[in-house]
């Protein structure tokens, strides 16, 4: 008997989903041919079409895939933290969590935002990228509001700041390779977080 495929159980879309990530994050999307994402997944390129409505669909589909991925880790940390401080620092913690998975070829930052630099302004990918982007500024304003509550406008400005520091130190962490400008901007926001 033939060993158990590598893919076995998984839909087809699961493994076009699939291999399209890991493509997209080490070569980018227009270096990602379909016959290379069809390759890795083990089907034939009429299964992309009958799962997904155009190349653009499946790079759409892999952003909120990746935005999905990053909620639950940050959700995961979000449980353990009783406080709206830890609450913060689990988005930091989560973006930490994201950057140390075992990518093939190193950690390259924020898939995310190498998809968008890829994509057209108008494009659906990129606006999926924002809503995530947007979302992460959310949930740290939800929480400093929590904090602040008759100070509206600097639990906006700090929510703000916070978002800029991260996104800052994941293009960083992306560049160097590593997430240890992850962790100082972490610390950073515990800080900042501190002196209110």
């Amino acid at each position: 008997m033939p060993p158990p495929s590598k893919h076995q159980g998984a839909s087809a879309r699961d493994r076009l989903l699939n291999a399209a990530a890991v493509l997209f994050y080490n070569d980018g999307i227009a270096a990602t041919g379909i016959d290379a994402i069809t390759a890795r997944a083990g089907v034939a390129k009429q299964s992309l079409y009958n799962n997904f409505a155009s190349k653009s669909d499946l790079v759409t589909t892999y952003i909120e895939q990746r935005h999905d991925e990053w909620l639950a880790l940050y959700a995961a940390r979000a449980a353990a933290a009783h406080h709206p401080k830890d609450i913060i620092i689990a988005v930091f913690d989560a973006y930490d969590d994201h950057a140390t998975f075992a990518y093939e070829r190193g950690f390259r930052g924020c898939g995310l935002l190498n998809a968008a630099a890829e994509l057209g302004a108008g494009d659906a990918g990129r606006k999926a990228v924002r809503r995530h982007k947007e979302q992460v500024e959310e949930i740290l304003h939800n929480q400093l509001s929590q904090l602040l509550p008759d100070d509206a406008g600097r639990a906006e400005t700090l929510a703000a700041h916070l978002a800029f520091l991260l996104e800052g130190a994941m293009t960083r962490a992306g560049l160097e390779g590593d997430a240890n400008r992850l962790r100082s901007a972490r610390a950073m926001a515990r800080d900042m977080l501190a002196r209110l």
